[in-house]
């Protein structure tokens, strides 16, 4: 059994362990941009970011509040984008760096934490299906092995088969040569039957 091995490149090891990261500073760093261009103590602008990241907020509270335990994927998806909106309608609006620097901290932490929910899990999914495949291959080896020696058995038995046939013919050519052979007598005598080869 010839296995595939798949060395992954090491950015694509990385690229999750940091993706929750740069999307906070992303997030940070366009808030800024903003409040550079404008949005510093704007009120209609922070207006604007509250009512966004609010509507965000109760969406995701609509889609795990849905019908048979709600979608997961979609709730954390509209939380994730209340979070951003806030992060970046502070980092517009403050005039200073501290507040903005608190609130990505937060993020980024909580960021993390609810990635690693989700790193157990795929470990988890990983690791039993990793399981389940060991234990496929092991049983599909038995099942090779059974039948090879089932194959080889077969083989032995048409060979001696062939063995004893050569022998009796062999020593039915070498006692006709003899003198004094009568075959009549070997006929009427009646020849031991060849083993009839096992049916499986």
């Amino acid at each position: 059994m010839n296995e595939q091995i798949v060395a992954r490149h090491w950015v694509a090891l990385a690229a999750p362990k940091v993706a929750p990261a740069v999307a906070t500073s992303t997030v940070l760093i366009l808030g800024r941009i903003w409040n550079a261009n404008g949005a510093e103590h704007s009120t209609g602008n922070g207006a604007l970011m509250v009512v966004l990241a609010a509507g965000a907020a109760a969406a995701g509270g609509f889609a795990a509040a849905g019908r048979g335990g709600g979608d997961g994927v979609l709730a954390g998806t509209a939380f994730a984008t209340s979070g951003s909106l806030a992060l970046a309608g502070v980092a517009g609006y403050a005039d200073g760096w501290s507040l903005p620097i608190l609130l990505w901290a937060v993020a980024t932490v909580v960021a993390y934490g609810l990635a690693a929910r989700y790193w157990r899990a795929d470990r988890r999914d990983t690791l039993a299906y990793e399981r389940q495949t060991t234990v496929h291959r092991a049983d599909h080896a038995h099942v090779e092995r059974v039948e090879a020696l089932r194959a080889g058995a077969q083989i032995e038995v048409a060979r001696s088969g062939a063995v004893y046939a050569e022998q009796l013919a062999t020593a039915l050519i070498t006692r006709a040569a003899q003198p004094g052979f009568d075959p009549g007598t070997l006929i009427r005598a009646g020849l031991p039957e060849l083993p009839k080869p096992t049916e499986h």
